[in-house]
């Protein structure tokens, strides 16, 4: 199944956009290969508002926060994850409008837990004020929010669910213009396609990704994740029974067509694979799977 991806997407820097009532969207002028045109911050509510992923510390764009939130009270700042496209400016806009912010914890928070140390590239400076825990209700008395943990592409990942309008903002587990990076040890590519099977018992009517345009068909691009990721592992057992052991090797033929200054992430998202595979019994190798690892199929009639 093909991913049938949406990448029309007009924007303007520091200009505030209604999108649908009582949601508002300014977008950040950090685009990249990993965020597109750059971080959409909502803004929820009328008069007494929560604004949603505040983004990276770009002084410019909490200046254009503020001046969308001109004569109004945010109540709230909520946090889907610690990457630093995403929570670093919750340090400049706090201190002017005073609200307190949420999200599941710290990075590494699900994995930490676990004895896990997570990579350094997160932001490491943030603690939420407020913790918040899969189907936790936020009241913004106009406005309800349910959080809804979805571990995955971090581990501290929280997608929350508006009421009004039964909308989800995905943050990074669903975004329209790109498949979500899957990058271990706080990546986890078991935990992600949960993730994803759980969206499925929702009813949720339209998604807003901090990246990218909204996505109004939800369901069925949600599928089409779960079967891209199961035809991803499927060419990595292939690769494997052709007698490749590496996950060099594996890059090189499965992204032959991808820009090389992208290999590097994608040989993160196959080691999510094969880590999944491994757990699941479909590969092995010598110690804990790691990028420089080399692994073998296993049979599914044999055990590790």
């Amino acid at each position: 199944m093909s991913i049938p991806f949406v990448r029309d997407l007009e924007i303007e820097y520091g200009r505030c956009d209604d999108l649908a009532p009582g949601i508002r969207r300014v977008v950040a002028g950090n685009p990249s290969a990993f965020t597109f045109h750059g971080t959409g911050t909502y803004i929820i509510g009328r008069d007494k508002v929560a604004v949603i992923d505040p983004g990276p510390a770009i002084e410019a764009h909490v200046e254009a926060i503020m001046r969308a939130v001109h004569g109004e009270t945010v109540s709230h700042i909520l946090v889907t994850h610690t990457h630093n496209d995403h929570s670093p400016a919750c340090r400049l806009l706090q201190p002017q409008v005073k609200a307190p912010t949420y999200g599941y914890g710290p990075h590494g928070a699900g994995k930490a837990e676990q004895g896990v140390v997570v990579e350094e590239g997160g932001d490491l400076e943030f603690e939420p004020d407020e913790r918040v825990r899969d189907g936790q209700i936020i009241d913004g008395g106009r406005w309800q929010v349910d959080c809804v943990h979805t571990p995955g592409h971090t581990s501290n990942h929280i997608c929350f669910g508006l009421h009004q309008g039964k909308a989800l903002f995905s943050g990074d587990h669903v975004m329209g213009w790109s498949t979500s990076v899957i990058s271990p040890p706080d990546g986890d590519m078991r935990d992600y396609m949960a993730s994803l099977r759980k969206l499925l018992d929702r009813d949720d009517a339209i998604y807003w990704p901090t990246h990218g345009p909204a996505i109004r068909d939800p369901k069925p691009f949600v599928h089409a994740f779960i079967a891209h990721r199961e035809a991803r592992e499927a060419q990595i057992l292939a690769c494997l029974e052709e007698g490749m052991t590496t996950i060099e090797a594996m890059v090189a033929k499965l992204y032959a067509g991808v820009s090389p200054g992208l290999h590097r992430a994608a040989g993160r998202s196959v080691l999510a694979h094969l880590q999944h595979m491994v757990d699941a019994g479909r590969a092995a190798c010598e110690g804990a799977p790691a990028l420089d690892s080399q692994y073998r199929a296993v049979d599914t009639g044999s055990c590790l």
